[in-house]
This record gives structure tokens, sequence and C-alpha cells, in this order.
């Protein structure tokens, strides 16, 4: 029996990732288990009768506890939520790791945020020596991932995968700039926010459209504040993949100021939506793609030129460097 243990995974990309998994696992005929996080209770998972889904709430303890438990029962281990098991187990033990952050952390972040990152480091490296195997989405990842914990490459398989979704039902709508992701503070909707309006008050031109959940209350109320004001801001809020797919179809562009990134997501799926990427110069957009126009997500002033540059005819297309690799990494769980 494979388990898939996803705990800690809850919402963003590593929850889309984690339900393209589970409907591509179900479509086998191997026998899995899924361990998922208590936060998921609320979602109805389409389960086969021949496997089984257990919730636990997230933490090292009860985490420990159940790897005690059950630990002579699989045949193969897949830690989808970047932490290796809390101890040594016999069978086959993969780790998916998809989180940049706790290998480097924004300077902007609080003390206390810093701190509890800095722990959660502490922790993927005392439990390093768990697994066998680590799979990460990009060779940007693989090296970080090397040189920050102290693992062999040969030990790094690049596996990246994600789920097509789009909808050419609608239309594209000329100077229009998508942004699809959460609130967290790494996502720097605050400068991009800020850069949009200056842009307007300059070109008198184009609509930004962003996925802020209520939950994110202050930036929440910033855009409203700014809707209110006359800037022309669309916020979604959280939607679902199928309404997602139609509105990346009718986004001229992408944009996405995101200061860390494992893998950019969004990037991939805006692209096979034909729509065109400004993107940070970091690293993570580069590994992913060539993208149509650069900024320096730490310069608002960079973030509106490029804006500006998007008015013009000759954008140059963005091109993606990545193949969904789905097949392969289901192929590894025997």
């Amino acid at each position: 029996m494979i388990l898939i243990d996803a705990v800690y995974i809850n919402d963003s990309g590593g929850k889309i990732l984690l339900d393209y998994l589970i409907e591509k696992l179900e479509n086998t005929d191997r026998k899995i288990y899924y361990l998922l996080d208590e936060r998921l209770l609320h979602i109805n998972f389409h389960i086969k009768d021949s496997n089984t889904i257990t919730f636990l709430k997230s933490g090292l303890k009860n985490r420990n506890l159940f790897y005690k438990k059950n630990k002579d029962i699989f045949s193969t281990v897949l830690c989808f939520a970047n932490l290796p098991p809390t101890i040594k187990l016999s069978c086959k033990v993969y780790v998916y790791f998809h989180q940049r952050l706790f290998l480097e952390i924004p300077p902007s972040y609080n003390i206390k945020t810093k701190a509890l990152l800095w722990l959660k480091r502490k922790a993927l490296i005392n439990f390093k020596n768990n697994t066998d195997e680590w799979i990460v989405q990009s060779d940007t990842m693989a090296e970080l991932l090397s040189r920050r914990i102290g693992i062999d490459l040969k030990k790094i398989f690049i596996i990246p995968f994600y789920e097509v979704i789009k909808d050419e039902t609608v239309k594209k709508e000329k100077s229009t700039y998508l942004y699809v992701s959460n609130g967290h503070q790494h996502k720097n909707h605050l400068k991009l926010i800020d850069a949009f309006c200056k842009f307007y008050d300059i070109h008198k031109t184009g609509k930004l459209m962003l996925t802020i959940d209520r939950q994110f209350n202050t930036l929440y109320n910033l855009i409203e504040l700014k809707k209110q004001n006359g800037y022309p801001i669309i916020n979604y809020g959280n939607i679902s993949r199928d309404v997602l797919g139609k509105i990346y179809y009718a986004a001229e562009y992408l944009i996405f100021p995101s200061l860390s990134e494992s893998f950019g997501l969004g990037l991939l799926e805006a692209i096979d939506n034909n729509c065109k990427i400004i993107g940070a110069d970091l690293p993570y957009t580069y590994a992913v793609c060539n993208p149509s126009l650069v900024f320096d997500p730490d310069n608002v002033d960079s973030i509106v030129a490029s804006f500006t540059l998007s008015l013009g005819n000759n954008v140059k297309d963005s091109v993606s460097k990545v193949n969904n690799n789905i097949n392969k990494l289901i192929e590894l769980l025997e």
C-alpha cells in the first residue's frame, strides 16, 4: 500500500497539486492510503472504497504517532508536504519538496515569521535522513535544496507536474493584468497595487484582476478602497478552477511580482491560456518560462515601467519550459 502524506497542505498551489495528484492516482489500480490535513475535512474527496483516507491535525507530535503506529504497513511513502517522516521506515520514501521559504526567507518578513520558518528548516534538517530521495519542480529548487540542506544532487529528482486548465469560449481583453495568488506577504501585492495605480494615473488604461479572499482582511480592504477611488481593479476572491480557466483565457497578461516561489504554478497556467508573462526578475521565473517582460519586484517604479512597456505592439510571446510529468511521478510509486 502506498502512503500519500499531505499533512500541512491545505490551500494555495500545494492544494491544487494535491487535488490533481489524487485525481490521477484514483484512476490507477494502486492501493492508496491518503493522510490529509484536518483543515480539509470539509472537502468531499472522491476516493475509491479500496483506498483509505485519514485526516490528521497538523503537528510533529500527531504525525510522529501516526508513523510509529503504521510504520510497517506501507510499501512506498510520498511525503507531499516537504517534510520527511519523523522516523526511519523500512520502505521506499520520497519527499516532494515545494516550499522555497524553508530555504530562503525574505528579509522583509517580521521576526516572528522568520523564527517560525527557521524552526521548520531545523525540522527539515533533523529528519532529512528519513527519506531515500527528494523530488522538486525545477533545477533551481534542486540546487537550492542541495546547498541549503546538504543533500546529494543525485538523490534529487526534478519532476514538475500541473493540471492544464483553460476555457477557449471567452475572448482576450486588451490591457488586462491578472495575478492569481493568495495574499501572503511574500506575494507582494502592496507594491503591485501601488504600481498599477501609478500606471493608471499616467495612462488612464488597463485593468488589474486579483484573487484575494476576505481572510486577508487588510489587503482585501485596501483593494476595496482603491476600487472606491476609481481604479479599475477586479477582485474575484476565492474562485473555482473552472471559473479560473475563463479568467486566464480572458487576460492579456499575467503579472507575477512574488518574491519567493518554488514553482510559480500560475506562470505555467497562464502561458497555457495564451497570456503573456510580466514576471519578477528572479530565478524562479526563468526556471519555468521565458517571460515577455520582467521587472524588479522590490521597486515600484520598475513595475510601473513594465506596465507601460506592455502597452506596446511588439511585446513577445512567453514560452513555457516545463512539461506535465504527472505520469512519471506516479510510476515511482510502486
